[in-house]
C-alpha cells in the first residue's frame, strides 16, 4: 500500500470513529409533555458570588407549575446532571445515582445550586409576568426573544442567572 493510500485509510477511519463517537454521545429524544403542561427547554448559567464564587450551566427542561412540576439538568452532551421533582408536600433531588427528599422547593434549589433559587417565580418570569420576590430583581423585557435575566441582591451571596429558552 502506497503512503498516500495510507494516509486516505488513517483519514477515513478516524472520521468514522468521529462519527461513532458523535453517535454514541448524542442525547435522546425527551418525551412530549402532557397536553397543557407548560414546558420550556433551553440553557441557564447561574452565578453566585462570595467568598468561593461558584457558576453553574446547563441544558434544562422545566415542566409543569410551581405545585407540580420537574426541571431536568443536562450537560453539554446531553446527558441527565439531575432532576429536580416537586409536588404538594414533597421535593426531589436525583443526580449520580441517589435520590434525596426535601421539604420543600425553596429547599431542594438551594441544594441543588448553592443558592436559593425562586423556582415558583421562574415560571411567572419565562411568561414575561414580572412577578416580585423579595432580594431579586427579574428583567423580563426579552422574554419574547427568548432570554431572561434575574439578580439576587439581597441577602447575600449575591446571584445572577440568566436563560436562554424557547417553549
Amino acid at each position: 500500500m502506497t503512503q498516500q493510500a495510507r494516509s486516505r485509510m488513517a483519514r477515513w477511519l478516524l472520521a468514522a470513529f468521529a462519527a461513532l463517537l458523535l453517535a454514541a454521545c448524542a442525547a435522546p429524544p425527551r418525551a412530549p409533555a402532557s397536553p397543557g403542561v407548560q414546558v420550556w427547554t433551553g440553557r441557564l448559567a447561574l452565578t453566585v458570588e462570595g467568598q468561593a464564587s461558584q457558576s453553574f450551566s446547563a441544558g434544562f427542561e422545566l415542566k409543569g407549575a410551581p405545585d407540580n412540576g420537574d426541571l431536568t439538568l443536562y450537560n453539554p452532551i446531553g446527558g441527565t446532571l439531575a432532576v429536580l421533582a416537586w409536588s404538594p408536600g414533597t421535593a426531589t433531588l436525583r443526580a449520580g445515582g441517589t435520590q434525596r427528599q426535601f421539604a420543600s422547593l425553596e429547599a431542594l434549589a438551594r441544594e441543588a445550586t448553592g443558592a436559593p433559587l425562586p423556582v415558583a417565580a421562574l415560571f411567572d418570569w419565562l411568561a414575561g409576568k414580572p412577578t416580585p420576590v423579595e432580594g431579586w430583581e427579574a428583567d423580563v423585557a426579552q422574554v419574547a426573544e427568548g432570554r431572561l435575566r434575574a439578580r439576587r441582591t439581597a441577602p447575600p451571596p449575591a446571584a445572577d442567572l440568566r436563560v436562554v429558552f424557547e417553549r
